[in-house]
């Protein structure tokens, strides 16, 4: 029986047993430079909003559920376009020929179908705290794997870009996930990373960011069809 493991738990040899992972690191990919994407009054107005709230508070004193209700899942909403939406507690589950992994992902944004998650384009990874809390960066990996898979299973093209990011307290980190080789032995996982984005001080940015992939997946999702 082929092992079958959760994000929770998910270790880097577990991921390097079954993927080839390259890292090209931290840097300022085309992702990333969001100068010039465009925010409407609304959203800047609900991002000021967030802002003026998070910068009076202690988030490093707040729980996990008061954190994400307050700093992260507000910025995602604010990422919403067309049908993708943001979703919170989605469960996303990648069937490999030798692994599967499995669970549920703290945040997405995704295409919607009959009030569920179909296609899940950005995972977020909310930071668990105590001394059995996981590396968040190897479970976005699984959460990546899995949410190529779903994808993959819906247009079977080879290479699939899923984005996300783990959050530690309000700070973002982002990652590009580039999956290819899905139905072989040992897929390969490619990743591209950015640096940390403070939701107090960079809300904008992190906006920005999220609404730039969501425009390119739809353009791209547009082109297709």
């Amino acid at each position: 029986m082929k092992p079958q493991v959760r994000f929770s738990s998910i270790t880097l040899s577990d991921l390097k047993s079954w993927v080839e992972i390259v890292e090209h690191g931290i840097r300022d990919y085309p992702w990333t430079l969001v100068d010039d994407v465009p925010l409407n009054a609304e959203v800047r107005r609900q991002l000021q909003d967030v802002q003026s709230r998070l910068v009076k508070d202690r988030t490093q004193l707040m729980n996990e559920a008061t954190i994400w209700s307050r700093a992260i899942y507000p910025l995602l909403v604010l990422a919403e376009q067309g049908f993708i939406q943001a979703w919170a507690g989605i469960p996303l589950r990648g069937d490999y020929s030798t692994f599967e992994v499995l669970g549920v992902a703290d945040g997405v944004l995704g295409k919607e179908l009959s009030g569920s998650v179909e296609a899940p384009y950005v995972v977020i990874v909310e930071t668990k705290r105590g001394i059995e809390a996981q590396n968040p960066q190897y479970q976005l990996y699984g959460e990546f794997l899995a949410a190529a898979y779903m994808n993959w299973q819906l247009d079977r093209g080879d290479q699939q870009v899923v984005f996300g990011g783990y959050t530690v307290a309000d700070v973002w980190t982002f990652n590009k996930a580039t999956v290819t080789n899905i139905d072989s032995d040992r897929p390969t996982l490619v990743i591209e990373s950015s640096r940390e984005y403070s939701g107090k001080l960079e809300a904008e940015i992190i906006v920005k960011i999220l609404q730039q992939i969501v425009r390119d997946r739809l353009d791209t999702l547009s082109t297709a069809a």
